[in-house]
């Protein structure tokens, strides 16, 4: 008989960290799981403390392949489910899982009937836990049975690891995670959200999601890497592609409600790190993000902030270095703000 529950876990040099994330699985008050871990070509010591724990606990089985990526290795896991479970879920090997969290989150998909769940995360260093900034806005409170179109902050619950997925409801869907490029859950969660019906939204904590210490950083850390900048926006122009592509009517409004968030919260993240950057880092954020802009429309800019307009259209004629002294000034007068708030 099928677990209920299938849960994946891709590893790749994760030694450090993999026992207390495999722990947080074994410690699950919802027993009833299968935990299917990938060593994506692992160097490390990782791979033999997955077989370990496949060996001392039968739920957990360990999958072997050469190194393609987080996403490759998702994807490999989902391929190696047990037939017939009924829930799906993901976790990256560096993070924990407090131990009521599939219990939480199963129980309410048992009694709402809803596509899938996805619950709030908190922030895992080592003087303990915080709040995740990025998840603050959706998961203020608990909402049941709800949907982007009646949540818009819910655009913004990009990441895999957070969410109990229906399986039925992931198999149908059909969208898997890109391979070859970082940031590869947005072309996946952010598409679900728009497919699901309903989605039950948890302001319960039910993910711990690690901050790399001790100059580890990982890759949502390496804010001045060109690479990281031209995937993430590779990452925006999927879930736009995947948009533009569905027939329904109702998608051409979720694209300019997905085209607005980008403008106004996704892409000015970028801004920050510029004048930090280097020339490649620069020329990288110039290029892509004026390909996107250009995607979406320059036209939408009317509607913005002065701020933002000034820096768009500043990125969209290549004048960075004026682009650099107006964002500057910004980080000043921000800086000087939170000053004077601290009195």
């Amino acid at each position: 008989m099928a677990p209920r529950l299938s849960v994946v876990v891709p590893i790749h040099n994760v030694e450090r960290y993999l026992r207390e994330c495999l722990d947080s699985i074994a410690a699950q008050t919802f027993e009833d799981f299968e935990c299917v871990m990938v060593d994506d070509g692992s160097t490390d010591g990782g791979a033999a403390i997955a077989e370990a724990r496949a060996a001392e606990d039968p739920r957990f089985r360990l999958v072997r392949q050469e190194n393609k990526g987080l996403g490759a290795a998702r994807n490999t896991g989902w391929r190696h489910l047990t037939p017939g479970t009924e829930y799906l879920a993901f976790v990256d090997s560096d993070d924990t899982l407090p131990p009521h969290a599939y219990q939480l989150m199963i129980r309410t998909l048992d009694e709402t009937g809803s596509d899938f769940a996805s619950g709030n995360a908190m922030r895992l260093r080592r003087d303990g836990l915080t709040p995740s900034h990025a998840h603050r806005r959706p998961f203020r409170e608990t909402r049941l049975r709800t949907h982007v179109s009646e949540l818009p902050a819910l655009v913004t619950d990009r990441t895999a690891w957070n969410k109990v997925y229906r399986r039925s409801f992931f198999d149908v869907a059909g969208i898997l995670y890109p391979e070859g490029i970082l940031y590869e859950d947005a072309p996946v969660s952010v598409p679900h959200h728009f497919l699901a019906e309903r989605v039950d939204v948890l302001a319960d904590p039910v993910y711990h999601w690690r901050v790399r210490e001790d100059g580890e950083l990982s890759i949502t850390q390496k804010k001045t890497d060109p690479r990281g900048l031209a995937d993430r926006v590779r990452s925006m122009e999927l879930v736009r592609e995947w948009l533009l592509g569905r027939p329904e009517p109702v998608f051409a409004e979720h694209l300019r409600a997905y085209d607005r968030n980008c403008l106004v919260e996704e892409i000015p993240m970028f801004f920050w790190s510029v004048p930090d950057g280097d020339r490649a880092y620069r020329e990288a954020y110039q290029r892509h993000v004026s390909r996107l802009v250009r995607a979406i429309g320059p036209e939408r800019l009317a509607g913005l902030s002065t701020q933002l307009w000034l820096k768009y259209r500043l990125t969209l004629a290549d004048r960075m270095r004026r682009f650099v002294a107006v964002q500057r000034l910004h980080r000043l007068a921000r800086r000087t703000r939170q000053a004077v708030a601290r009195g």
